[in-house]
């Protein structure tokens, strides 16, 4: 090997050497700042494992947006939930029971979207809007939660509730993260070092009633 060549073929084993030892810098490490700021959310909620692991990639320290991040993620489980009960419909089509349990699990989550629409609209997009909606907030996300209870409650045999559960049972626990978020709201705000008042009277008088309340 001639000289040039052999001094090039030592550059290039002493560059990737080097490389080697070089550990890159990871663009969406979890910082203090943030673990801090999901800390103090999830510091409310009963399953705080599952809230850690739901906040820790959003990459914001915004408590509005971490919030409002925990409800979208529990929306997103009750329309998989929803699709779950329709790719079950086939393997139960000669059972009447459970298909009308089914059924009625499908109709309580999808009222349970319709009081997320109204919750959206309430929450709005900063947590200004969420204090002076918070009791409407509290209260629809309370709701929702509900309809997922209502529906496993109505299923008396064991095995089907199992299989139920499974397919619907993130959403009832994500609906519930949300639950207790707003229930100690009051404990996040003061977290956060955030003044602002809760408005704990009615704010959707002028909304129409949800679909449920007319199966009621």
């Amino acid at each position: 090997m001639n000289t040039p060549i052999k001094l090039a073929f030592l550059i290039l084993c002493i560059s990737l050497t080097a490389t080697a030892f070089i550990v890159p810098e990871k663009r969406d490490a979890v910082t203090p700042e943030h673990l801090k700021a999901v800390d103090g959310i999830c510091s409310v909620v009963q399953d705080k494992r599952l809230c850690s692991i739901t906040l820790r990639g959003v990459p914001s320290n915004d408590p509005a947006v971490l919030v409002r991040y925990l409800a979208t993620a529990a929306e997103t489980s009750v329309k998989k939930g929803l699709k779950f009960l329709e790719g079950i419909k086939p393997k139960y089509k000669g059972n009447a029971f459970a298909t009308t349990c089914i059924t009625g699990c499908e109709k309580q989550l999808h009222n349970a979207l319709e009081d997320f629409a109204d919750f959206w609209k309430a929450a709005g997009k900063n947590l200004s809007s969420m204090a002076d909606n918070y009791f409407t907030c509290k209260k629809k996300m309370t709701s929702i939660f509900t309809y997922h209870s209502t529906c496993l409650d109505d299923i008396y045999d064991k095995t089907l509730h199992k299989v139920v559960e499974g397919g619907i049972g993130l959403g009832k626990r994500m609906s519930g993260e949300s639950v207790d978020v707003f229930a100690g709201m009051g404990k996040v705000f003061n977290t956060f070092n955030i003044k602002t008042k809760l408005n704990q009277q009615e704010t959707d008088a002028l909304l129409p009633p949800p679909l449920s309340f007319y199966y009621y």
